[in-house]
């Protein structure tokens, strides 16, 4: 795997590199925005880790213009910023994954197995469907009744998680495992967030309405008629 670590901490940047290439991961480093950009940019990556408070460009318009030109590189986003707030813009950005500092390495390693896993499993030739919706993993594209639908990354992954479980009732629990691959604290929105954000692309307009809530039990994708 080919990764590109942006972050300007040489100390932290160091620490990163140096236990990543230990692992057998190839590592390129840029110390602030505008050269992450351009690296990014200028090569193939399977992961870019990003820290948002940078010099020159923060972390957040480094990974909106990197979503611009590429939507498939995974992007983890690395940073002292942890409330929930700062997860849900971090992720509408186009970021993949989000952990906050202080880390423990075990964990970053496993948020990198998990990224690699998904990635792999995009690569083959699947297409998802549910009445009208549909899904090509691969292109990366969702549209309903034929009608292209702008979504994050985030979202997409959200509603590959739903389609691949359409008509099974999915917990919050099950949400945060799968989709974020961490948990979030109890008192935490971020999955009713995301449904929202979601819903309103795949539903708002549509008579026959496919994310349902079931009250205190989860989210469920299925046609109308089989509520």
């Amino acid at each position: 795997m080919k990764i590109l670590l942006i972050e300007d901490e040489p100390k932290v940047a160091s620490f990163i590199k140096k236990g990543l290439e230990e692992q057998s991961y190839e590592v390129d480093q840029a110390y602030d925005g505008t050269l992450g950009i351009r690296l990014a940019l200028q090569k193939e990556y399977d992961l870019i880790i990003l820290d948002i408070i940078l010099p020159n460009m923060n972390g957040l318009d480094v990974c909106r213009e990197i979503r611009r030109h590429n939507t498939t590189v995974s992007i983890l986003m690395l940073t002292a910023l942890g409330t929930t707030d700062d997860k849900i813009i971090g992720l509408d950005a186009g970021a993949d994954d989000y952990l906050t500092k202080p880390f423990e390495f075990k964990e970053l390693l496993a948020r990198i197995r998990a990224i690699s896993r998904r990635s792999s499993e995009s690569s083959v030739g699947e297409k998802l469907s549910i009445a009208d919706l549909e899904m090509d993993v691969v292109a990366k594209t969702v549209t309903r009744g034929g009608k292209p639908l702008n979504l994050t990354a985030r979202e997409f992954a959200l509603l590959h998680y739903l389609l691949r479980n359409k008509g099974r009732v999915l917990s919050r629990v099950d949400i945060t495992e799968q989709v974020w691959e961490t948990s979030f604290d109890t008192g935490s929105n971020v999955i009713d967030v995301y449904i929202n954000f979601l819903r309103k692309k795949v539903d708002k307009g549509y008579a026959a309405k496919l994310i349902h809530t079931l009250v205190g039990m989860g989210y469920v994708l299925k046609e109308q008629k089989e509520v």
